[in-house]
């Protein structure tokens, strides 16, 4: 019954504008992989896309808004998140598993060199901010 909840919460388009950082949010797993659990939230026009490891530990989180992403700082691999604005913030790949892709926002986890991390890659393909910021639902 709950996820019948979440789920046709989801489907109205309201995302939910609370729980970031959480290990388990009230949120549904949007997640692309079955390696990973995804939870986007939103708040005053401004998209949290949230990445979870298998166990529930919060790996990395970005926002996004009007085209602009920010790498937040939360989660274990917070170091590791690359995004348009911040691209130097992470070593390793940028080519790896799509976890979550909307029509703004794409995140991709990447393999590190050594094999033992990840980095998160967060980009977007939208360059007309007022489009862009009319993406975010």
């Amino acid at each position: 019954m709950a996820s019948v909840t979440s789920m046709s919460a989801m489907a109205g388009n309201a995302l939910p504008s609370t729980g970031l950082g959480q290990s388990w949010p009230n949120a549904t797993d949007v997640s692309a992989s079955p390696h990973w659990h995804v939870y986007v939230f939103q708040r005053n026009g401004v998209q949290y896309v949230q990445v979870n490891d298998l166990n529930g530990k919060v790996r990395a989180a970005v926002a996004s808004a009007s085209g602009h992403f920010l790498a937040l700082p939360i989660g274990s691999d917070a170091a590791r998140v690359a995004t348009p604005d911040e691209p130097q913030a992470a070593t390793g790949s940028t080519q790896g598993e799509i976890v979550y892709q909307d029509s703004a926002v794409k995140v991709l986890v990447a393999p590190q060199c050594n094999g033992t991390a990840a980095t998160y890659v967060a980009a977007g393909d939208c360059h007309d901010p007022i489009e862009c910021s009319s993406r975010i639902n």
